[in-house]
């Protein structure tokens, strides 16, 4: 009796002790099942906030497994989000007490950021998938919705961009993407993103929204070279701005390739270069916490494409830096203390008359030449454009792209004139602008800059070879730390170097765009004849090679060429030609005047401005659209497009094919100017319309030096 007692005590222990282990699963059940459900209530509750974007274009896929999932998995995707300002994978989060700093996300005092890095990388993923489809990988954001929250979007740097964005300012955030995307591009994007995050169980979890799923059927099946064709078309009627930010689905691939060191990005005109190199700095300001520096020698060129980033991907504008590469010198100078003395081009070009009155003009130099700008070329572009400090190192310097030989002798008297000049330069207190470059080049050198991850280089071939390795000097060879974006063909200032003598190699990391998407065949064919035969040295060393196109993809009317006797028939018709252009249904903004002077610029400003047409100096130009008419240089209209060029004010002799009786330095002259013209009638778009006239050989042209 006693044995059977103590075994029904033991019993019933081993039942309470149970019990209680099944009550501590129930409660953990239940708290479990309430997280859930708090969980379904914020996906409910965000899922009705944004239901509105479903009449701005938006599909809404719901509860999505991830990228790879199997069926019956619990990783889930609250939303994704297809519609004109791309795709947004979007998660809700209850958390409360959340503040963002330093690139970080914080519940209260924790530190949460690990917990987002799973879902930052199925963006990664996703772009990966949709750029095989041509989508640029700017158009992908991951974007965590705080429920009840009016928290502005705060991008993580250490997430690549993800952005955190309270509920009740999330639906603008999304729409304020705009309409990137037109219907057919929308449809081929939606068959891929429904493919790629597969439904969750048997069903999908229904909500209370009135939103179908999409019907695929048609758009899957859609060939690739359709779908290039749908992207391209749905651009082409776009104002010329939103052409200028446009990647053809064959460049988005290069635009996420990995260089393990320096690299090059080379091709002909209209290929896509500075397109690639945008979207490339957008891509690199998401996939690093560094900043990103994009930097150019044309003047015009930072101003307008941080106005197309602004539009493209507004969550990284504050880590991509658009800049002269001369206002990235200062910059640099200034932020570590050092005075930057007083330096402009007209007071330095008074510095070089000085000397050149006192030791060029009437010496060896002027018996050779006596126009001084040779001369002023060869002292920025060759000695001070290399930071050449000693005789010695001038003398036996090849002087690539520089096709006036020069004697010992002479090379002494050039090297008297560069130390006159700088003795004139320090007597007025003054710096010219390769002082500055040499400065800065200098000062990275003794401390390397700190913060910047990526330098991106357009129109490198402009850009002289100590200005290179400053910019070098900001990144060094770490992987893609430098990209250089260019075309040789395109070099429009005298003087050469190669790569080598700047100390960078991009051996193995060279991409050559074969693809001319800008131009018409009319139009790439009228410009190619005008350079063709001409000699220009490349970067990466010897003569150069025009990067001629393999395609040209689309076909336009003829260019047409035009010559008049006077300045006045010549102005009076291309105002004609503007106003026929309006006519025919032609937006103001997507015509570019160019010319090779400001002096002509501005005269073709007030003869437009005459004639009752709103326009617009490219000076001012910032990449904004609007129904004016733009005019400016050709040096100014560097990296822009336009639908129709009229290029004004042409010497005639430059489309001559040949010229003959000119010494060196008048045929190296003729073939830059040759190749601003091209440069000039490769901006064109749609249509080219080229003005000659006779009188214009009689004006002196300016300065090579000139940052127009």
């Amino acid at each position: 009796m006693g044995e059977a007692g103590r075994s029904a005590g033991a019993e019933a222990r081993r039942l309470v002790a149970l019990a209680d282990a099944f009550d501590e699963r129930a409660a953990l059940a239940r708290a479990e099942a309430e997280r859930w459900m708090i969980g379904h209530r914020t996906e409910r509750q965000v899922a009705g906030t944004l239901a509105p974007l479903t009449a701005c274009g938006y599909t809404f896929l719901h509860d999505r497994g991830w990228p790879g999932a199997r069926r019956g998995s619990r990783s889930q995707i609250d939303h994704v989000l297809v519609g004109p300002g791309g795709v947004f994978i979007v998660d809700t989060k209850s958390w409360r007490d959340v503040t963002v700093a330093g690139g970080r996300i914080f519940q209260g005092q924790d530190d949460v950021t690990e917990r987002l890095e799973a879902l930052a990388d199925v963006g990664v993923g996703t772009e990966g998938v949709l750029a095989e489809l041509g989508l640029a990988p700017g158009e992908v954001h991951v974007v965590v919705v705080l429920a009840g929250s009016a928290m502005d979007p705060v991008p993580l740097a250490s997430l690549g961009g993800l952005v955190v964005v309270g509920e009740r300012r999330a639906s603008a955030f999304i729409n304020g993407f705009g309409g990137r995307l037109t219907e057919r591009q929308l449809a081929v994007v939606l068959g891929a993103v429904n493919a790629h995050f597969p439904v969750l169980g048997d069903e999908p979890v229904p909500l209370d929204l009135s939103v179908p799923e999409p019907v695929l059927d048609e758009p899957a099946l859609l060939t690739v070279d359709e779908v290039a064709e749908t992207f391209l078309a749905g651009m082409l009627a776009a104002p010329i701005e939103e052409w200028m930010a446009f990647l053809h689905p064959d460049q988005a691939r290069l635009v996420r390739r990995s260089f393990s060191g320096p690299a090059r990005i080379r091709g002909a005109a209209g290929t896509g270069k500075t397109v690639v190199g945008l979207h490339r700095a957008a891509y690199l300001a998401r996939a690093s916490t560094g900043r990103v520096v994009v930097t150019t020698f044309v003047k015009t060129l930072p101003a307008v494409l941080g106005s197309l980033l602004h539009r493209l991907a507004p969550d990284v504008v504050e880590r991509v830096e658009f800049t002269g590469v001369h206002s990235f010198a200062v910059r640099v100078l200034r932020e570590r203390g050092q005075r930057v003395p007083r330096g402009s081009f007209d007071d330095a070009n008074q510095a070089f008359n000085y000397a050149w009155n006192r030791a060029g003009k009437d010496g060896p130099l002027g018996a050779l030449d006596p126009n001084s700008r040779y001369w002023r070329d060869e002292i920025a572009k060759v000695i001070k454009g290399r930071g050449l400090s000693t005789f010695e190192q001038y003398a036996d310097l090849p002087r690539a792209g520089r096709r006036r030989p020069l004697r010992l002798e002479q090379r002494r008297a050039v090297w008297q004139l560069h130390l006159a000049y700088e003795a004139a330069l320090r007597e007025r207190g003054l710096v010219d602008f390769e002082d500055l470059i040499l400065r800065a080049e200098a000062s990275l050198r003794e401390t390397p800059m700190q913060g910047v991850d990526h330098v991106i280089i357009d129109e490198a071939q402009d850009l002289s070879c100590a200005m290179l390795r400053m910019l070098h000097a900001v990144v060094g060879d770490r992987p893609d730390g430098l990209t250089l974006i260019g075309d040789g063909q395109q070099t429009i200032y005298p003087g050469g170097y190669s790569l080598a003598e700047a100390g960078i190699s991009v051996a193995g990391r060279g991409v050559v765009l074969a693809t001319n998407y800008r131009n018409t065949r009319e139009i790439a064919a009228f410009a190619a004849q005008v350079v063709d035969g001409d000699e220009f040295v490349d970067l990466e060393g010897g003569p150069g090679r025009a990067d001629a196109a393999a395609e040209v993809i689309r076909t336009g009317p003829a260019p047409a060429l035009h010559s008049f006797t006077s300045l006045a028939a010549h102005d009076a018709a291309l105002v004609s030609h503007v106003r026929t252009l309006v006519a025919s249904g032609v937006d103001p903004g997507d015509i570019g005047v160019l010319t090779a002077t400001n002096r002509d610029a501005l005269a073709l400003l007030a003869a437009l401005r005459a004639a009752g047409f709103g326009v617009i100096e490219l000076e001012s130009y910032a990449g904004a659209p609007a129904p004016l008419v733009k005019v400016g240089t050709i040096k100014r209209a560097k990296g822009l497009e336009f639908k129709q060029v009229l290029l004004a004010r042409v010497e005639g002799s430059l489309l001559a094919p040949v010229a003959e009786g000119l010494d060196e330095g008048a045929a190296e002259a003729r073939e830059i100017a040759r190749r601003e013209v091209y440069v000039g009638m490769t901006r064109a778009r749609d249509g080219l319309w080229v003005g000659c006239c006779s009188r214009s050989s009689s004006r002196a042209p300016e300065s090579h030096g000139s940052r127009s």
